[in-house]
């Protein structure tokens, strides 16, 4: 009896010797299946928990380097407020422009949702991420990012809410006296079966609203308005979608303060055309180096 457990404590040995880097049973098994999923899968990538958490800091660490007109002008200093950027339209495609001109954005998560999709293997679940972000004076924008872990679809989102900051009109509920503090007229903003409604409210009144837009409200720095919300508001996606719908649209209504004149002038590529040619193409640096010396 002695000699068969003997047999068979040597037969698991040498199993686990022998499958030291898969998944080896036994005495030294174990420790070989440690080591060998530890050295195979997550040398490199730190790790099962860690993978790819190399990355986000490299690219942290990185400096950033324009790829968009818009971009380098920025950089340069060329284009010095953001209200030059929506003055003319220019698309942002990339969130370093909103760091330079608002340093104060501060982010919050509303909500997290698994969501899943039938494949012929089962279920793929993955975390769909809704964030909002603005600094409390008049800019204030809102991503949703899907990924497959939560992390991830955070960081995308608040990379795609930086992308899609708008600007916020403010006004005044009766006289014009002191700093703006409402909205200017009633908005309304819809998504899906969810309807919001801002109205103007006196001085004092505060945020007459429920948890998600009030939230909303405060970021995009309104300090006095009355809400009203029809539909399913329990989905909080839509709830905040509809709330920003009907912030940006402050802006749509062309109110008798907006009737003057606007001079227009060259856009800032027209305008900066000659840095632009610089800067571009396989051969910027003999051309710097042509201007320098001419």
């Amino acid at each position: 009896m002695a000699d068969r457990n003997a047999g068979s404590a040597d037969r698991g040995g040498e199993r686990g010797r022998g499958r030291g880097f898969g998944r080896g049973r036994g005495g030294e098994g174990g420790e070989g299946r440690g080591r060998g999923r530890g050295d195979r899968r997550g040398g490199d990538r730190g790790g099962r928990g860690g993978r790819g958490g190399d990355r986000g800091g490299r690219d942290e660490e990185a400096s950033w380097v324009p790829v968009t007109k818009l971009g380098r002008l920025v950089k340069e200093g060329y284009i010095k407020k953001l209200e030059e950027v929506y003055l003319f339209s220019l698309p942002i495609k990339e969130y370093q422009i909103l760091d330079i001109f608002l340093p104060k954005l501060v982010d919050e998560v509303m909500k997290i949702v698994p969501v899943q999709k039938q494949t012929r293997a089962g279920q793929r679940t993955r975390f769909k991420a809704f964030v909002i972000v603005g600094d409390s004076d008049g800019h204030v924008g809102l991503g949703v990012k899907c990924a497959k872990e939560v992390a991830t679809a955070i960081r995308g989102a608040i990379i795609d809410a930086k992308l899609k900051v708008v600007p916020v009109r403010r006004g005044y509920w009766g006289n014009k006296i002191g700093a703006p503090h409402t909205v200017p007229a009633r908005v309304v903003g819809k998504c899906g079966s969810v309807k919001v409604r801002l109205v103007p409210a006196p001085r004092g009144t505060s945020i007459v609203a429920a948890r998600v837009p009030k939230k909303v409200l405060q970021f995009a720095g309104i300090q006095d308005v009355y809400t009203s919300s029809k539909g399913s508001t329990r989905t909080m996606g839509n709830f905040v979608k509809a709330t920003f719908q009907a912030i940006a649209v402050t802006y749509a209504y062309l109110t008798p303060d907006l009737w003057r004149a606007t001079r227009l002038v060259k856009t800032p590529y027209q305008e900066f055309s000659d840095f632009l040619s610089i800067t571009s193409g396989k051969s910027s640096a003999k051309k710097v180096e042509k201007l320098e010396r001419s």
